[in-house]
């Protein structure tokens, strides 16, 4: 069984799929092709548990290197686990038989995310370790965790379509 949502695959809940990454957004992001050949289709993927700094966030492009460093171009195994509210499927992913979660906390490219991180607690482990190492986004002294940095960004551009008084 599977969904076809904007001309994306949704994986169903219960399917594990053997996939071929064929683009990486973010440090926690990544587009698949999943299917026999001549069939396939395409499914974004959130990877589970994880939340990786922005575009333009100090190390979002690292973050980024990183997880395509690992996944793209290769065969990725995705266990769903959820969607997310921008239609993604939340996944576990596992490329080069790695987990992509673990790989990118444990050398400092992306933070536990605290909403998600149910059924996903060992990876707080790896982060204290990189954070203790100073490893990428902890060589920082106070770096901002990306649901902080949206926030703040959603609240510049709300000041900046405030409408002006009247005189």
């Amino acid at each position: 069984m599977r969904t076809i949502l904007g001309g994306m695959l949704w994986l169903p809940l219960t399917a594990l799929a053997q996939c071929l990454v064929v683009g990486v957004s973010d440090g926690h992001t990544l587009t698949a092709r999943c299917g026999v050949p001549g069939r396939h289709e395409q499914v974004r993927v959130r990877v589970a548990g994880i939340d990786a700094p922005r575009k333009g966030q100090p190390h979002g492009q690292r973050s980024r290197q990183s997880l395509s460093d690992l996944c793209r171009r290769q065969t990725a195994r995705l266990t769903p686990r959820d969607w997310d509210r921008h239609g993604r499927t939340v996944a576990s992913v596992e490329c080069q038989r790695m987990d992509a979660a673990k790989h990118q906390v444990r050398t400092g490219m992306a933070w536990v995310d605290d909403r998600y991180a149910r059924g996903f607690e060992g990876l707080y482990i790896l982060q204290d370790g990189a954070r203790q190492q100073r490893l990428g986004l902890w060589a920082d002294k106070a770096p901002v965790q990306p649901w902080l940095w949206r926030q703040a960004g959603r609240a510049r551009k709300d000041a900046r379509v405030l409408p002006e008084s009247a005189p």
